[in-house]
């Protein structure tokens, strides 16, 4: 008999597919399922079934019998990957665990519930480690890690009832909602850590000379979960705009002409705590700051709204960390004053009203301040008011008096620095109001202060980047700090058994 006619390379080929098929094998039957499943849904789309479906039922239909399959698909691939093993396992304690056992936990996940078969290794009054868990970041409970995210983003959205609702609809995960507001807190607890190791990139290790732990505490005497006022910060870089009082009044007050398109502003960063004091936060904003510009090569504004206490911590962050400020009085705050001044010599709302407080607006833009005061207080005195009838007019004064240093208006707008708070205005309503003040919630404070977190990360554009750090410090504390030198054991995948070929003559 004349020999077979196998080419060299096609056996080897034959070879290495029979060895895949042997070290697959025990995935196959995942895998052909989710692949029978995805045959049997096209079967469906191509039949009567849903010929005649509207888009919307089809869109649902697909939404859940899609991610059925797609379900199948990850259980079939945790299968796989539970073939691996590992030879070694030593904890943090320094002993090896030379007793192996199985087990299985369940998992739930965006695409529904899947089980997680791993070996575990164990020793005699030690702690049972599972190396499979470290190598897919398994989360300690049951929520996966996307479920988390899922869980946190819609909390900084809506109430908890509604996250609890949404991840029922979208992912048939049941989580109720005292657990969800756990995973709230939890997803936002490497906040600070975060912005700290951003701050030493940009500073290249110049920021952890200086920093300083943000401690979270409840002040000497204060009662827990009463009501508190947030501490709002933002932090970025903006084009120079040069102006003039005309453009600041007609900002103010919209008249249909052409305005020069302002620069949008540059890596910002908004956020607000509740648990962080004013100078923990002013610190905090003056680190975020001193790490985008080390050697001091931009021209730092910092606009305040003229409260004491906040103006005297700018002033001493500003020397501690030696760097020359222009702090300017928010134009807006200033306005309002002047509104409850006008009200006094005008009824409010008419055109006499806004014209009085236009001539002195522009006035304080034109570096004005002292012909401001002095003009209020004559108009007080020619009216011959008492002295509690011109209280919101000697207010008024005193208080433009008072922070004549901070209303250098003339030459900030020359300078094209802000003269306005709208960055921080925004940040408060859309931070704090938008979802703090949702009818009937009741907060505690470490709950309220992670969905502020959340927000600001969302709104600073740095979720994604955040969650990637927060995963990896999950791992650390989760798993590497199990392992003898925070180093999880390697696993490996079973040797593939090429069989032999004989050739028959």
């Amino acid at each position: 008999m004349a020999p077979l006619a196998w080419a060299g390379p096609k056996v080897r080929g034959m070879a290495q597919m029979s060895a895949a098929m042997a070290w697959h094998q025990g995935a196959a039957d995942g895998f052909e399922m989710a692949a029978a499943s995805f045959a049997t849904l096209v079967g469906r789309l191509k039949g009567e079934e849903t010929g005649d479906m509207s888009l919307g039922d089809l869109e649902s239909f697909l939404d859940k019998e899609g991610r059925e399959v797609l379900r199948q698909l990850l259980q079939a691939h945790l299968e796989r990957r539970a073939e691996a093993k590992a030879t070694t396992v030593v904890g943090a304690d320094g002993l090896e665990r030379t007793h192996h056992r199985e087990g299985v936990r369940k998992l739930e996940t965006l695409l529904g519930t899947v089980e997680v078969e791993r070996e575990g290794h164990g020793a005699r009054g030690r702690e049972t480690l599972f190396p499979l868990d470290s190598a897919l970041n398994l989360p300690a409970e049951k929520f996966s890690f996307g479920i988390r995210r899922r869980a946190a983003e819609e909390a900084a959205k809506g109430s908890y009832d509604e996250v609890v609702s949404v991840l029922e609809k979208h992912t048939g995960a049941a989580v109720a909602k005292q657990q969800v507001e756990e995973i709230v807190m939890r997803a936002a607890q490497d906040f600070d850590s975060f912005y700290f190791a951003r701050r030493l990139e940009w500073q290249k290790g110049a920021a952890a000379r200086r920093n300083r732990k943000l401690e979270k505490r409840v002040s000497k005497g204060e009662k827990r979960n009463t009501k508190r006022m947030s501490q709002v910060a933002a932090v970025y870089t903006v084009a120079r705009f040069v102006r003039d009082a005309g453009h600041i009044v007609d900002d103010l007050w919209p008249v249909d002409a052409p305005r020069p398109k302002r620069p949008a502003p540059e890596g910002k960063r908004v956020w607000a705590s509740l648990e962080n004091d004013p100078e923990e936060v002013i610190e905090a904003a003056f680190l975020d700051a001193s790490s985008r510009d080390p050697k001091g090569a931009k021209k730092w504004v910092v606009l305040v709204d003229g409260n004491a206490d906040q103006l005297a911590l700018v002033k001493a962050a500003a020397n501690e960390h030696k760097r020359k400020v222009t702090i300017v009085l928010d134009v807006i705050h200033v306005l309002e004053y002047l509104r409850k001044a006008a009200y006094l010599f005008h009824a409010e709302g008419t055109p006499e009203a806004e014209k009085w407080v236009t001539e002195r607006l522009v006035w304080l833009l034109c570096g004005e301040a002292g012909q401001v005061v002095a003009s209020i207080r004559r108009s007080a005195t020619k009216r011959g008011l008492t002295e509690k009838e011109r209280e919101p007019a000697d207010i008024c004064a005193d208080h433009i008096e008072k922070h004549r240093a901070f209303l250098a208006y003339d030459v900030c707008l020359a300078a094209g620095f802000p003269i306005a708070t709208g960055v921080i205005e925004g940040a408060c309503r859309h931070l704090v109001c938008d979802r703090m003040d949702i009818t009937g919630a009741r907060w505690s404070l470490q709950g309220a202060e992670a969905i502020l977190r959340l927000r600001s990360l969302k709104a600073s554009h740095d979720l994604d980047a955040y969650w990637l750090h927060h995963e990896k410090l999950e791992h650390a504390r989760t798993h590497q700090a199990r392992c003898a030198n925070g180093e999880p054991p390697t696993l490996t995948r079973p040797s593939a058994r090429h069989p032999s070929l004989r050739i028959v003559e």
